[in-house]
């Protein structure tokens, strides 16, 4: 049975997940390896999401840096496995996404796909969200068809939530194509606000956050944004919720507490996910999370407080770890690519049309 590696780095930026899939034709995890980002690569890889001094040469440098790290890791995972390259039929790299702007017609990711065939010796397919944008689509997200072949063959109302640094939705009904869109900001405001105030690239648990209070007005101002005024098919990304965005609002208001700045952050990631998923499904019974979010037990709680009628659980009671959906999706979409298969949905990036997504380096 064809054995495919999947290949994520998220907008976190805290590290690259890398899974490897049997695809038979069930969806099996077999082995994972982590790789933390080294901090100089994701201080790059994070000021090449604005405008700055000589970006294309620091892209190209950038992206040399992270498939280097990436081939370490699939080489570690070939090695645990006791596997070989030509044991794999291909690699499904997402590349780090350093720009996303479908409404000007364009999403960059970062990956050098060719250097990773070369240093690995194993086919590689990537850039899977060009061809969705190309089609007027958004390009994102990308893992609704993988979270519905991966859950979709039980019945009733469900919904799969992905909180990495963004937050994004798949609905899944029986005898409904799946929809799905953005929500808003996931982790990405509260781990860049507790970056500036105390130096951590994450909120543990969401001890920080539970140790403030909401501030009203602070998280009315939040609100107002016209992106949470919008329906899918929608996405965004670090080029409208970051740091500079949210020291705008403190700017307009009174003073705050740090801890109550970052309060008010996870309750506008719970409303926004609750509010965007109560518009599209108002009658959910089941919610799974997955990402980075599922271990913070803080937003769990608030979820579940503000979903009374909906069951609220990670992915793992699915039988699948939160922490490796996303690479796995990507492996999924690797397969999808090489069968001619199309995986994008238009009823979730609003696509003219289906349409099968990568492009393929052969080894």
């Amino acid at each position: 049975m064809p054995r495919y590696i999947g290949v994520m780095s998220g907008t976190s930026l805290d590290g690259l997940d890398i899974a490897l899939i049997e695809q038979d034709p069930a969806i099996n995890l077999i082995a994972t390896h982590y790789i933390p980002m080294p901090e100089s690569l994701r201080a790059e890889l994070l000021g090449l999401c604005a405008s700055g001094p000589d970006e294309i040469a620091r892209s190209a440098v950038a992206q040399q840096h992270w498939v280097t790290l990436a081939a370490q890791g699939i080489g570690a995972l070939l090695e645990q496995q006791n596997l070989k390259p030509q044991d794999i039929r291909a690699i499904g790299s997402h590349g780090q996404t350093i720009r996303h702007e479908p409404a000007r017609g364009f999403t960059v990711q970062i990956g050098n796909p060719a250097l990773l065939t070369e240093l690995t010796g194993i086919t590689v397919v990537s850039d899977f969200r060009s061809r969705d944008v190309a089609a007027g689509g958004q390009g994102a997200p990308l893992v609704p068809a993988f979270h519905e072949a991966l859950f979709g063959e039980r019945t009733g109302n469900r919904a799969v939530l992905n909180v990495g640094g963004f937050s994004n939705l798949s609905l899944i009904e029986t005898g409904k194509p799946v929809a799905g869109f953005d929500c808003g900001p996931g982790n990405v405001l509260l781990d860049a606000w507790i970056h500036h105030q105390r130096g951590e690239h994450f909120d543990r648990d969401g001890q920080w956050a539970a140790s403030g209070r909401i501030e009203p007005q602070l998280l009315s101002a939040l609100l107002s944004d016209p992106f949470f005024q919008t329906t899918g098919p929608k996405s965004t990304g670090r080029e409208v919720f970051n740091l500079s965005w949210l020291q705008q609002h403190l700017g307009r208001l009174p003073s705050f507490q740090p801890q109550d700045v970052q309060a008010t952050l996870l309750e506008l990631t719970a409303l926004t996910i609750v509010e965007s998923l109560q518009s599209a499904q108002s009658e959910t019974e089941t919610l799974l999370i997955c990402g980075g979010g599922a271990h913070n037990a803080t937003l769990m709680n608030r979820l579940a407080a503000l979903l009374p009628s909906t069951q609220v659980n990670s992915t793992a009671s699915y039988g699948v770890d939160p922490d490796w959906v996303e690479a796995m999706a990507f492996a999924w979409l690797a397969h999808c690519c090489l069968e001619g298969i199309a995986a994008n949905r238009p009823s979730v990036t609003g696509a003219r049309g289906l349409r099968v997504l990568g492009a393929i380096y052969p080894a």
